[in-house]
């Protein structure tokens, strides 16, 4: 059952947000930072910990979830580490996402041949 409730959710996650993209003139970068932002928000009124535990990886693989790793590292690094904690603790959460994105982008321009427009 998980794993229908971990597909919906993130399924309806992702819809609404290509919903966004189709039906408005703003520009899918804009649309994704605001989800970023969203997850942060929400996981800063304590609304978002209730649904990633719900729906597991569906809640938590889309943008919305990474704003809500990031909102975690930092609540977590300024109680144990103080101000510091507003810079090192997002970096220090999201870094291993960030590290598979940025090598698995690497290596995808390195073996496929970009076409241009």
């Amino acid at each position: 059952m998980i794993y229908l409730w971990a597909f919906l959710v993130g399924g309806g996650i992702c819809a609404i947000a290509q919903i966004f993209i189709d039906k408005t003139k703003l520009t899918p970068a804009r649309i994704l930072v605001g989800c970023v932002v969203l997850g942060v928000f929400l996981s800063g009124l304590g609304l978002y910990e209730p649904l990633a535990k719900f729906a597991g990886a569906g809640a938590r693989v889309p943008l919305l979830g990474f704003g809500h790793t990031l909102c975690q590292g930092v609540k977590e690094t300024i109680d144990a580490e103080g101000v510091i904690g507003i810079i090192k603790g997002g970096l220090t959460a999201t870094s291993i996402g960030i590290t598979v994105a940025m090598t698995l982008s690497l290596l995808a321009a390195i073996i496929f041949k970009g076409k241009p427009k």
